[in-house]
């Protein structure tokens, strides 16, 4: 067997672009710390709203194809070099926005079957054995079908790994904490007129906003700021980073503060030892790199 890496941590987005917007900094960090970082990404985005007018002519396979470049210039830049597309590149299509006919696609990622793309997912836990794994709560974040069935099988897929010889120690969700967001989004507002956007969100459109209580894990990502933006930038057709990288838009031109701290909560797993209530790294509490762990 290849010798794994003393630390190693999974992530699992629903599609390009997801994992450098939540966890970019996080992923950069741990990749530079040299922790294995494995990202596993659901759908290749073919549904995604295009933001630069030249690239309105992408749309489907053609986007997807695009959008699978983009997610590899956005590894180069955050230094992680194993991702994935689960089950194999195209094997689960994007399936648009809650409620529309999309979602009635038989190969989108909202009607695959749970159980199946789960063990999909149970295999690349079991060959990278990761301490850590990172996903959306049971909303997604915001409701996005392709989220919550990532939410799914991401949880499917780590109790199938139990049954098969690697119980991951912790589980997390991505979340930003209210008071967070609430001073970046007050900031983002003074700063609005020197910003190549009209307007910004509102803190409600902010994926996995919740009460400060409920955040368990802060990882300090400041170092690498400069390669979260960076592989935001590289997402071209969604995402669009403002000068001095301390907001960016998506498709609806709606400004929203950059986080280089990124806050998780732990829902499986027991916590290892907190600074001021909070852990300030994933892996605090677990044994790593011990024989039991090879």
């Amino acid at each position: 067997m290849t010798e794994l890496p003393a630390r190693r941590l999974l992530l699992v987005h629903a599609h390009p672009d997801d994992e450098s917007i939540n966890n970019g900094a996080t992923m950069a960090r741990y990749a530079a710390e040299g922790a294995g970082v494995t990202l596993v990404t659901c759908t290749l985005g073919e549904r995604g709203e295009v933001i630069p007018p030249e690239l309105r002519h992408l749309s489907g396979a053609a986007l997807g194809e695009y959008r699978l470049r983009e997610l590899t210039d956005a590894m180069a830049a955050l230094g992680v070099g194993d991702f994935r597309l689960l089950g194999g590149v195209g094997r689960y299509g994007d399936s648009g926005m809650m409620g529309i006919a999309d979602n009635d696609d038989p190969a989108c990622f909202w009607q695959a079957n749970v159980d199946e793309a789960a063990a999909a997912l149970a295999e690349v836990i079991l060959e990278v054995r990761p301490h850590v794994v990172v996903t959306y709560d049971d909303n997604g974040g915001y409701g996005h079908p392709d989220h919550v069935q990532a939410h799914r099988v991401a949880l499917r897929a780590v109790d199938f790994a139990a049954e098969s010889g690697w119980a991951v120690p912790k589980v997390y969700y991505n979340r930003v904490p209210r008071s967070v967001a609430e001073a970046a989004f007050g900031r983002l507002r003074e700063e609005l007129p020197t910003l190549p956007f009209d307007r910004s969100a509102a803190v409600a459109d902010v994926p996995g906003v919740v009460d400060d209580e409920r955040i368990t894990t802060a990882v300090d990502g400041a170092a690498y700021a400069s390669a979260k933006a960076a592989a935001m930038r590289a997402h071209a057709t969604q995402i669009e980073v403002a000068p001095g990288e301390r907001c960016f838009a998506l498709s609806n031109e709606l400004a929203q503060p950059l986080f280089t701290t990124e806050y998780y909560e732990l829902v499986r797993g027991e916590a290892g030892e907190r600074v001021a209530n909070r852990e300030t790294d994933l892996f605090a509490g677990v044994e790593v790199g011990t024989e039991a762990d090879a």
